[in-house]
């Protein structure tokens, strides 16, 4: 599987080959950029799950459960709603109710009536959610840096502030860009 994710050097250059003559002259490098961004995610994603202990949740649920606890200590309390937690997440609402619906059951989550929309509803963290992410983000910090170790202090400091900056530029380009709510 490994090769699947890490073509060889031979390969990488091939396909680099392929792209620029595809790409009629133009530089490629935001592509690339974009393609390491969207394979570093899944990579993490799946490095997480491997690592996980018994009794921990995947990465999206835990994903979610972050979101929740963030937003309870410095947004809204009252919840968020399922569509921007799946918005947030990149999945599908029947994705995001299936993800919901095992926090509800291992008691992480619960949804509430929204307070002026009769028809929605909000997704909250519990106290037993809260006390669970307490409890396995210190572990799960650690891997992370465990993972990202083979960068330096300077290079780690150095990535972030290029994808902040990256982020911003992104940021700017989806507001002016028309909303499809299809």
């Amino acid at each position: 599987m490994r090769e699947h994710f890490v073509p060889s050097r031979e390969k990488e250059e091939e396909i680099q080959a392929h792209l620029k003559a595809m790409a009629g002259g133009h530089d490629i490098r935001g592509m690339q950029i974009s393609h390491h961004i969207r394979l570093a995610g899944k990579l993490f994603d799946m490095a997480v799950t491997r690592s996980a202990q018994s009794g921990e949740i995947s990465g999206p649920r835990m994903g979610i459960l972050m979101r929740l606890y963030m937003e309870a200590e410095h947004g809204d309390p009252n919840g968020v709603n399922p569509g921007a937690l799946g918005r947030f997440m990149d999945v599908k609402k029947n994705t995001i109710s299936a993800l919901l619906d095992g926090l509800e059951e291992a008691g992480y989550v619960e949804r509430a009536p929204h307070p002026t929309d009769g028809r929605a509803s909000l997704v909250r963290i519990t106290l037993a959610g809260r006390e669970f992410v307490r409890a396995t983000t210190p572990r799960r910090f650690k891997f992370m840096n465990e993972i990202t170790s083979v960068l330096s202090t300077a290079e780690q400091d150095e990535l972030i502030r290029l994808l902040t900056k990256l982020h911003q530029s992104l940021s700017t380009h989806v507001k002016n860009l028309p909303c499809d709510e299809a």
